[in-house]
Formats: C-alpha cells, sequence, structure tokens
C-alpha cells in the first residue's frame, strides 16, 4: 500500500517531497481573513499548535502593522473586500517582502490557484480547511523560508 507524502494534494497537482522535518515553533503567524468566525478559528489553531499568531480582519490592516516585519507566515483569505490575497501577495514582493503564503478559500479556482502558485504561494487551501492539511503546509512555509518550486 502506498502512503501519501504529507504534502499530498489531488493527482494532477505538483506536491513537494522535503516533508518530514520537526515544526518550528518560534514564529509569527499572520492571519488575515475577513470573516470573524474563521480568523478566530484559525487564531486559536496557531496557539494550540505553539505559534505566535496575529489576526488581521483586512490586508490594509496587516499591511499597517508593526508585525509585518515579524510575519513568518501569512494565511490570507482570498476573496476579501478591497484588496484581494493576490494583490496583499503582490504588493508584498513588491515591497520587498518574502513571505510565505498559504491562501484559504471558500470558492476555490483552478485558474486562481495555479497564478497564486506560478507567483510563488506555498499553498492554496479550499475552506474548511483540513487540519493536517494546514499543518503540513506551515510545515512547508516555515521550513523553506521562502516559496518553493512545487506547491502543495
Amino acid at each position: 500500500m502506498q502512503t501519501r507524502p504529507y504534502c499530498w494534494a489531488p493527482p494532477a497537482w505538483p506536491v513537494r517531497a522535503n516533508c518530514r522535518k520537526p515544526m518550528p515553533k518560534a514564529s509569527l503567524v499572520s492571519v488575515v481573513e475577513d470573516d470573524r468566525y474563521f480568523r478566530e478559528s484559525m487564531r486559536r489553531l496557531m496557539r494550540s499548535l505553539g505559534y505566535n499568531v496575529e489576526a488581521f480582519s483586512s490586508a490594509a490592516d496587516f499591511l499597517a502593522s508593526p508585525r509585518l516585519i515579524e510575519t513568518t507566515c501569512l494565511i490570507a483569505d482570498v476573496h476579501m473586500p478591497a484588496m484581494t490575497d493576490i494583490e496583499l501577495y503582490r504588493h508584498l514582493i513588491e515591497a520587498g517582502y518574502t513571505i510565505p503564503t498559504i491562501l484559504v478559500t471558500a470558492y476555490p479556482d483552478h485558474v486562481d490557484r495555479a497564478r497564486a502558485l506560478n507567483d510563488g504561494v506555498v499553498c492554496y487551501l479550499r475552506k474548511p480547511v483540513e487540519e493536517q492539511h494546514l499543518i503540513r503546509c506551515l510545515r512547508e512555509a516555515l521550513e523553506s523560508g521562502e516559496p518553493g518550486d512545487e506547491k502543495s
């Protein structure tokens, strides 16, 4: 019986092979999510996993925060008012911030997914987020320090 690597994705999607190192815990994970319930749920999950976490209700709040420069991983909702996650990610890159980013969405789109992964996003996940898959994406993001060649 073949087992899935921790970075499992549907067969048509590429998967990272280097997946089994321990997760660093002193990292700051920033969550940008306009839905209060999902944002609070992600905050609780990150804390339960031992991460420092800051949660923001908008991309503008995150960009204005002094915690931006401390952020080692960004988890952002795809569909937010004013600035989408892709716009936020591109803005960060243009400003010189290389923050490994995980995108989450309730409305996945293969074109958006392909574009995001091509731009360097670590993972593109569908809501409700499977906790184990998110943990694997966090591990990958925090180990790499920057986006890799293959994505989940």
